[in-house]
């Protein structure tokens, strides 16, 4: 029924679907479902579906970076999670026609500990540039000192002294892995865990909270719900721009409209950064606000000097 009410979906003067149509995208957007399956499932073209995400991502981009500001934190989590655009790595030389973001792309995150809000986010590379570029950025949202713990990564380092200075205790935790099982050789296994270190780095960090585990749940959310971030599958990104328009979409939905089970509230309204649940609609308004309003048709004036 969905698909034949798409046939008119055009309201009437708007190039637009329905509220709820571009409201049900969205929520498919976020549970996991491909741009083409999504086409499929509401009748909609697939450059509808991308267009849609491309302007929620802008959307969501913007709110996140007006909103979540002055964010009351205690301890927080940093983390990255890894995916890729257009082509592996180690292909990208042979690939066809790959575009210059194409390769290893990562998300770097920044959680609440307490409230579960992603309180940052950045999606590029791994390197020291990117580091220092996510750190400044969370930085500039945290109302006071806290206690940080990252991975053993060490671009960590010189990023967080230089975003933080000394008005921070921080710690990282080191995981140490063995070897992969000989019977998984050949395709994509994590080696086993062996043993953790936690190393003070600045201040005096609690040894009891130094811990990545909360972020690292996140980012596995993350991956459950964006397909683009499944692993041995065709569902990768192919272009870095929709890569980053979904994070977007994704950390908004995850902190203002995701209703966290521990919790009980959306982590935005633990955070106190909302007073209600949000839901897709709402999304829809934030893109349409931002539509340029439509104007009256120019009218020209009728030469008669002849």
């Amino acid at each position: 029924m969905l698909a034949d009410k798409h046939t008119s979906s055009y309201i009437k003067g708007m190039n637009k679907l329905p509220l709820k149509t571009r409201a049900m995208i969205l929520n498919l957007l976020c549970e996991g479902s491909s741009m083409r399956a999504i086409a499929r499932l509401t009748g909609a073209s697939f450059n509808t579906v991308s267009k849609l995400l491309i302007d929620a991502g802008e959307a969501c981009a913007a709110y996140h970076d007006d909103t979540v500001r002055n964010v009351k934190a205690a301890r927080v989590q940093c983390d990255e999670i890894w995916s890729f655009t257009y082509a592996k790595q180690k292909n990208v030389k042979t690939a066809k026609a790959a575009p210059a973001e194409a390769g290893d792309t990562w998300t770097w995150t920044a959680l609440d500990a307490d409230s579960k809000l992603i309180v940052g986010y950045l999606v590029g590379g791994r390197d020291s540039e990117y580091a220092n570029a996510f750190m400044s950025d969370v930085a500039s949202r945290l109302a006071s000192r806290v206690q940080m713990t990252t991975d053993g990564h060490r671009a960590y380092l010189e990023a967080v002294e230089g975003a933080f200075g000394a008005d921070v205790d921080y710690a990282q935790l080191i995981k140490m892995y063995g070897n992969a099982p000989e019977t998984f050789k050949g395709r994509y296994s994590p080696a086993d865990c062996t043993g953790i270190m936690k190393r003070n780095v600045q201040g005096s960090p609690d040894n009891n909270h130094v811990s990545t585990s909360y972020v690292e749940r996140q980012n596995l959310t993350m991956r459950m719900h964006m397909r683009r971030f499944t692993r041995l599958t065709n569902a990768f990104s192919k272009k870095f721009e929709n890569h980053a328009h979904m994070v977007a979409l994704y950390t908004v939905f995850y902190s203002f409209c995701r209703i966290h089970k521990t919790l009980r509230v959306t982590p935005a309204m633990e955070a106190g950064l909302s007073d209600t649940v949000r839901d897709m609609e709402w999304v829809c308004e934030l893109i349409d606000a931002r539509a340029p309003k439509p104007g009256r048709p120019k009218t020209y004036k009728k030469d008669n000097s002849n």
